[in-house]
């Protein structure tokens, strides 16, 4: 019996390795042996937009139909493909240069690898994105270096490049992509001193706008002495738990190993905490370095500010004044000045916050930097609130904050 059993097992492993081998003999096999020429489509129409258009059209009457081939210069010079499968009715082509009529060749291709005869469509796509952002892009003085803004209503994805110049020639010093509607971002680490740059615009499809040449000379900056910094306490002020004392917000130690700042459970919201900075100055940027994990994942989580604003005072002795969970930025109440309204940035792995991954983590304990508006006044004091936090609880923590700008 057990000879039996042997000799069905092997019979069995022998019949599953020949429908294996004749699986792979057959996998490269044409789709089809029918090497007609299929017909092209018909009933095209065109629907154009900015940098591209989409193309719609009738497939012959044939079930050996593959997928409909569009092939197109969008520059000139560069060749593009785009492939539209059976199913579908419309193929998109994209990455035009410029507003301009285009030829756009069209064939439909069959499941034996058989191109129909061509069939040229005229295509007239309407100011490409990057043309469009390129006249809304402007480069001013920043703290420390350079101040990038623009709008982008189509949030095409676009990068805006930096150039500076050593003499007559230029080098690329930054590469800024992105999707968002807003264009504001700034590249530091420059003196106050001249500084002529250039910027363009490029897209995708390799197409680049016009340069502008600027000269700027970036403002003085500076980091504060966190040795000057203060506690001053307001009756408003997020009432301190665990030891977690305000002082610890300035002690440099931005691990997660030592204490931060931490408001009890249970109090009210926006989580407030108010401090003096030892000097008169008007500020460019703060860092912030939320909780990270621990013995527990507190990063993305717990109490780690989510939403929050930057308050600013330059009285000798600003009064209490009770802050709302939000205000438009630059709006008075009392002695206080909203500097900025903020989001922490989400994880950079797109992973969802509760299963946020050790880089994301990492980039908790680097520190996050968040600008503060040139047109904000000097400040002495500034108050955090936040309004909202990761765990959406009644307390909110945070390991340390550093401040830039100029106290000249």
């Amino acid at each position: 019996m057990k000879n039996i059993n042997k000799w069905i097992a092997l019979m069995l492993f022998s019949i599953v390795c020949l429908m294996a081998c004749e699986k792979m003999e057959t996998y490269n096999e044409p789709a089809s042996t029918d090497m007609t020429k299929p017909a092209v489509v018909s009933n095209v129409k065109v629907q154009n937009y900015n940098g591209g258009a989409n193309i719609t059209y009738s497939l012959p009457n044939s079930q050996n139909i593959l997928y409909v081939l569009a092939q197109y210069k969008i520059n000139g010079v560069t060749t593009r493909e785009t492939k539209s499968s059976y199913y579908s009715d419309t193929i998109t082509v994209e990455g035009f240069a410029k507003k301009q009529e285009y030829d756009v060749t069209l064939y439909t291709v069959s499941r034996a690898n058989v191109k129909s005869d061509p069939l040229v469509v005229k295509v007239s796509p309407d100011t490409p994105p990057y043309l469009l952002v390129k006249p809304t892009i402007n480069a001013q003085a920043d703290f420390g270096g350079i101040k990038i803004t623009g709008t982008n209503p189509g949030k095409a994805n676009l990068g805006v490049i930096l150039l500076g110049f050593e003499g007559n020639v230029s080098d690329v010093i930054d590469q800024n992509f992105s999707k968002l509607a807003t264009i504001d971002y700034s590249v530091r680490g420059y003196q106050p001193v001249e500084k002529r740059i250039g910027y363009y615009v490029i897209d995708n499809y390799g197409n680049i706008s016009d340069t502008t040449y600027k000269t700027i000379t970036p403002l003085f900056e500076s980091i504060l002495d966190r040795n000057k910094f203060t506690s001053y306490r307001l009756p408003s002020d997020g009432v301190i738990a665990y030891g977690w004392d305000l002082p610890y917000l300035w002690d440099g130690r931005t691990d997660g190993s030592s204490n931060g700042w931490h408001t009890a459970p249970g109090g009210a919201m926006p989580a407030i905490a108010t401090f003096g900075l030892g000097v008169s100055a008007k500020l460019s940027r703060f860092i912030l370095w939320e909780r990270p994990d621990g013995g527990d994942k507190f990063a993305y989580g717990h109490g780690n500010p989510k939403v929050f604003s930057l308050w600013g005072s330059n009285a000798t002795a600003p009064r209490d004044a009770s802050l709302p969970m939000s205000a438009p930025e630059g709006t008075v109440i009392g002695d206080w000045t909203n500097l900025g309204n903020y989001n922490y940035p989400p994880p950079p792995s797109g992973a969802t916050p509760v299963a946020h991954t050790t880089a994301d983590n990492d980039f908790v304990k680097a520190g996050v930097s968040f600008n503060v508006p040139l047109v904000s006044p000097k400040v002495r004091y500034v108050r955090l609130s936040v309004s909202t936090t990761w765990s959406s609880g009644t307390f909110a923590h945070a390991m340390e904050m550093a401040f830039y700008g100029d106290a000249r």
